[in-house]
């Protein structure tokens, strides 16, 4: 069940722990060079997965992060897909739009965005966020019309106000509706504010809690790729 009162620590300390400036260069380099080599495979199904900390693994092996463990199954399945890891920690709706076009040099098949929690936590107006993540998806569209967009819903503490929470977490089902575009209820579903499945800092989750994420964003992406099986 979802339960915020649970994820007051989670959230409140999320964008703090997460935007070290050095590290988010390093994670900058390692997704340029993925894309690179994305760039000059002849393969073009790719999967996109935009997003901060969370899409990112932070504290943990990249190998463990969600979207690893979705390039996992999607193998075990011998579905023709390659996973593209492009999430940086502290990332924004507002950093995440003046950076899209750089993440689309290749081909993109499935676009996973991840982006908003951030936001909220700085209190950034909900109609700005709302405008960054529908630039974001128009970018992607007018990349590729044909690409399919799956986005993750988000929830904050109303440490800004039930008003304001509410009306963030509104956002995402919201903007699935209005682009017809897949959704995620809430990517930390059955992981938030749990201990054991989070790390020390008790924010980030453990190689355990991404396995559940992981799952949480299967349990849509799967019928987007094997449609065609």
């Amino acid at each position: 069940m979802r339960n915020l009162s649970i994820i007051y620590v989670l959230f409140g300390l999320l964008f703090f722990t997460s935007c070290g400036e050095t590290a988010k260069k390093e994670q900058e380099v390692e997704v340029g060079e993925q894309l690179v080599d994305e760039e000059n495979s002849a393969e073009n199904n790719v999967i996109l997965f935009f997003g901060n900390s969370l899409t990112a693994g932070m504290g943990l092996d990249p190998e463990d992060a969600f979207p690893a463990l979705i390039q996992k199954k999607i193998d075990s399945l011998d579905l023709e897909y390659q996973v593209v890891n492009a999430g940086l920690s502290g990332e924004t709706t507002a950093a995440g739009k003046n950076r899209i076009n750089w993440v689309l040099k290749q081909d993109v098949a499935v676009f996973v965005l991840e982006l908003g929690a951030n936001d909220g936590l700085r209190g950034v107006p909900l109609e700005e966020t709302r405008k960054n993540l529908q630039a974001i998806i128009d970018t992607v569209r007018a990349k590729n019309s044909e690409t399919k967009i799956v986005l993750t819903g988000m929830q904050i503490p109303p440490n800004m106000g039930k008003e304001y929470a509410s009306g963030f977490r509104e956002i995402f089902p919201e903007l699935a509706k209005k682009n017809d575009v897949y959704l995620v209820p809430f990517l930390l579903e059955d992981v938030g504010g749990i201990p054991e499945l989070n790390q020390e800092d008790g924010i980030h989750p453990t190689a355990d809690g991404q396995k559940i994420l992981a799952k949480n964003v299967w349990d849509v992406l799967e019928q987007i790729v094997t449609e065609k099986m």
